[in-house]
């Protein structure tokens, strides 16, 4: 009895080295084999997180390219606060969102023009604040702009989308109403997403990050629920004509498209007409997508990314039947905040190139775009050490702010 115990105790031992060593060896050759088919560039050379295939070349990675065009780099104005947006008004001067629940005008050259208050209070915690803003396509003739903002709803927070009259001559917007939530709400400070841009025909498209927290990441594959969309809405908040999901059963009319972790990057590609999106993936896995109708992102489900904890996500798969694939992804992370299309010809290397201002990277990220793909990459302001927050352009120059107050133009010289 004594010797057939202590022999089954060997079998046991043996079983259990076996299942332990056998994965372990398999995951370091699969690591190995799919990391090299990820090449460094000039532009990322680091090691990636993930190691992760990508569905075709060119997905990640491509060819650094370098603007040959002499440009400057100016420090126009500092000590901004916690700046989350900036966009151009029609006269040049420049409109900011600060986190803690006002606005900003700002004459060309930085300086302060007015401070703008009266907004509905924000939930500003963490990631949250008042966050982007948009112009009324009828500006011009209505002063109407429109607001995204984390707010404190029914037993936790979401993201809330408001409109008002911005008269130039006051301080205080006027008749501010919220006209769109993303429900439901959730206890969580992080992935409010909430871009805005309308398109040509003025409907407003809004981006709503799942709340990071596991109840609001398995939410975005849901129709019924508002976390981890893009919607297309109306001036008044109800669904655009038109929508994917109108009149589907246990469908919300207002989404666009779904299967997003924390978007807060829309642009409208000046070329194609397409609406351009991206977000922020885990630890890798940021992507870069093409938004149609109807179409489903993959979040959780596919992902380019690993857990912060360095687990897998899911069955760690990242192509699946009836999900996008993203145009281009980063891995390690740029942290994708805001971006915007140059249409400009101030520098003419740069015409329809997209400008992506990057978080944790540091950088501003240029793209040169060729039929719906991604064919260079350059990075700016990779000396200046700031989180780019967001960026737009006016008049061929770029504004960009960061998350440490600093409001920079980027010009010709």
């Amino acid at each position: 009895m004594h010797l057939k115990f202590i022999f089954s105790l060997t079998i046991i031992a043996l079983t259990i080295f076996g299942c332990n060593s056998n994965p372990a060896s398999e995951k370091k050759e699969d690591t190995k084999n799919a990391a090299d088919s990820i090449a460094p560039s000039a532009t990322e050379n680091k090691i990636p997180n993930a190691h992760y295939k990508p569905a075709f070349g060119g997905q990640t990675r491509i060819n650094t390219v370098t603007t040959t065009t002499a440009y400057q780099v100016e420090k126009i104005a500092e000590k901004l606060g916690r700046p989350w947006a900036i966009i151009a008004l029609p006269d040049g001067k420049l409109l900011l969102t600060i986190k803690s629940g006002y606005m900003e005008i700002r004459n060309a050259d930085g300086t302060l023009n007015k401070k703008i208050t009266g907004f509905p209070k924000v939930f500003d915690s963490g990631q949250g604040g008042l966050l982007d803003v948009g112009l009324d396509p009828d500006f011009a003739t209505n002063k109407t702009i429109y607001w995204s903002f984390s707010e404190k709803y029914g037993k936790g927070n979401l993201t809330a989308v408001a409109k008002g009259q911005l008269n130039e001559n006051d301080s205080v917007i006027k008749n501010p109403k919220v006209i769109f939530r993303a429900t439901p709400e959730l206890n969580s400070e992080y992935h409010f997403g909430s871009r805005l841009i309308f398109d040509k025909e003025g409907y407003l498209f809004v981006s709503a990050g799942e709340r990071s927290v596991l109840e609001g990441r398995k939410q975005s594959q849901w129709l019924n629920s508002g976390l981890g969309k893009i919607f297309r809405i109306t001036k008044d908040g109800k669904p655009a004509p038109g929508n994917p999901f109108a009149g589907k059963k246990n469908a919300k009319a207002e989404i666009y498209s779904y299967g997003h972790r924390n978007p807060q990057s829309l642009d409208f590609n000046p070329v194609t007409g397409d609406l351009w999106e991206a977000e922020f993936g885990p630890q890798g896995g940021d992507e870069l997508n093409i938004i149609k109708p109807g179409k489903n992102y993959g979040w959780p489900i596919i992902t380019y990314g690993w857990e912060y904890s360095g687990e897998k996500i899911g069955d760690s798969i990242q192509q699946k039947d009836g999900m996008e694939q993203p145009v281009y992804f980063w891995d390690p992370v740029i942290s994708p905040s805001g971006m915007v299309f140059y249409t400009g010809d101030a520098i003419p290397e740069w015409k329809n190139n997209l400008f992506i201002s990057g978080l944790s990277s540091t950088r501003i990220v240029r793209l040169v775009i060729e039929n719906n793909k991604v064919t260079g990459e350059e990075a700016l302001l990779t000396d200046k050490k700031e989180r780019i927050r967001d960026i737009t352009q006016y008049n061929g120059m770029l504004y960009a702010v960061s998350d440490f107050g600093i409001l920079f133009r980027i010009s010709k010289k």
